[in-house]
């Protein structure tokens, strides 16, 4: 008695689950653990940061105070095409996790038919088989390969998300770069149209000095020919912006067109630009996430991969009614059922555990260089905008003496040019190039400063905080 009650079925499968349990709980494989890839320390060079506040914090629209520019923004976000990938990405990345979550659950199928058999040797009747049979597998989680599963799809689902922020982000830096962009073209074909009206007053008064034999008809030719040079220029803006609209009209999902727009001189971002500590990239830059998460995604693969060395225990259970009358279907005589468990052992696979074991692991080993790298990027591009911002504002500052000292080297030149034979019209033509070149330039350098605080705060994850 006490001998069949070992070798009873039901005693020797709980006394295999309970070892394969307790070997489980055994497991030396680690939990996750955000690897130590880089020193915070150097990560933005030469800064040296211990204030927490972050540029990153601030909501975009209260950084991008510009009201058309808001509506472009939520434009964007509303309609590009970019993001709405970018969604359905997140979708996808969902039912993936569902269905991991699916894998712990048995699986059961249904069947009905019926058969009918016919045998010439048979005098009396022709036997008929009539069935309803539902058959469920299980497989036991002993080693922790579906949870590793499961968390390698929500690690690719928290992935995603990144992602779609990662895209916002970068749209709505694309978006102010692009709008800031027009604004620049807009006053150089201001300053440029200002400068063709002073040119057709100096060819006037190069006419007059020439009736008046002060100049000569060389100095004319070339004042008319100072004229065409600006007027040339006016084509090449007007296409610019033309170009540039159309771009803009892409990323807000419209069709290209005309961009409702304010002056470049309007645009005041007050925002204190503070980069916060580098620890914070981590938390609020995208892209560095979406890396981390895909490194984690890796790291639970291979858990998987080494987990298909270990046995795998299934318990399949069959069951139905079955009868040759279909009037004696339901008779509860007609009820079968079984239930059938096995240990599966793997020995000899053809190698494709230890491949897919190496493959998981140089998998792993990519997604850390590229997680350290995507940081390393991150820190680089916070400390160019803070300096390019700097180096901005700078030329700024010095530009508008620049041009201070520039007008008054057009007039005084014009006026010695009228009143004494020490100055010739080249003298002119030199100041007035440079005068508008400097002009241009300070363009240049108004769009420089606005586009690098974009930039920064793109750099440190702004963007899709609300």
């Amino acid at each position: 008695m006490y001998l069949r009650n070992i070798f009873n079925p039901k005693i020797l499968l709980y006394f295999l689950l309970s070892i394969l349990f307790l070997l489980g709980s055994c497991k030396a494989l680690q939990p996750y653990k955000r690897p130590d890839v880089i020193s915070e320390e150097k990560l933005f060079r030469d800064l040296a940061v211990t204030d927490s506040t972050n540029i990153a914090d601030v909501p975009w629209r209260s950084l991008f105070t510009d009201t058309l520019l808001q509506n472009l923004i939520e434009e964007a976000i509303k309609n590009n095409p970019d993001l709405k990938i970018a969604v359905a990405r997140m979708k996808k990345a969902e039912a993936n996790f569902q269905q991991s979550k699916a894998a712990f659950f048995p699986s059961l199928n249904a069947s009905a038919g019926a058969s009918y058999q016919k045998n010439d040797a048979m005098i009396a009747g022709v036997p008929a088989i009539y069935q309803l049979i539902g058959t469920s597998s299980w497989e036991a989680d002993i080693w922790g390969r579906l949870r590793s599963a499961k968390r390698a799809n929500l690690a690719l689902l928290l992935e995603s998300e990144a992602y779609k922020r990662t895209v916002q982000t970068r749209l709505i830096a694309s978006v102010a770069n692009s709008y800031y962009t027009l604004l620049a073209f807009d006053a150089k074909l201001q300053v440029t149209k200002k400068t063709i009206e002073n040119r057709n007053s100096d060819v006037e008064t190069i006419k007059l000095m020439k009736d008046n034999d002060l100049v000569t008809g060389a100095d004319l030719v070339q004042s008319q020919a100072n004229l065409y040079s600006a007027k040339v220029t006016i084509p090449e803006i007007e296409l610019s912006i033309y170009e540039t609209e159309n771009a803009l009209s892409i990323m807000l999902g419209r069709d290209p067109g005309s961009i409702a727009r304010h002056s470049l001189y309007e645009q005041d971002i007050r925002a204190d630009l503070k980069t916060g500590v580098p620890a914070q990239l981590l938390a609020n830059r995208p892209d560095v996430q979406e890396a981390e998460f895909q490194f984690r995604y890796g790291f639970e693969m291979t858990n998987v991969a080494r987990k298909y060395f270990y046995p795998a225990l299934t318990v399949s259970a069959t069951g139905g009614i079955t009868s040759t009358s279909l009037s004696q279907l339901f008779n509860p005589s007609s009820v079968f059922w079984n239930i059938v468990w096995g240990l599966a052992q793997p020995i000899f696979n053809q190698g494709q555990n230890r491949q897919r074991l190496r493959v998981a692991q140089a998998n792993q080993e990519e997604y850390l260089i590229s997680f350290k790298q995507t940081l390393l990027t991150a820190g680089q591009e916070v400390a160019n905008a803070l300096h390019e911002y700097q180096t901005a504002t700078e030329k700024i500052s010095l530009r508008t003496s620049q041009i201070d000292y520039l007008e008054k080297s057009v007039n005084y030149t014009m006026e010695l040019l009228k009143y004494t034979s020490s100055t010739n019209y080249t003298d002119v033509l030199t100041s007035e190039v440079n005068l508008l070149s400097a002009q241009l330039n300070s363009i240049d350098d108004k769009l420089e400063q606005l586009q690098a605080i974009v930039f920064l705060y793109q750099s440190l994850g702004g963007g899709w905080k609300q």
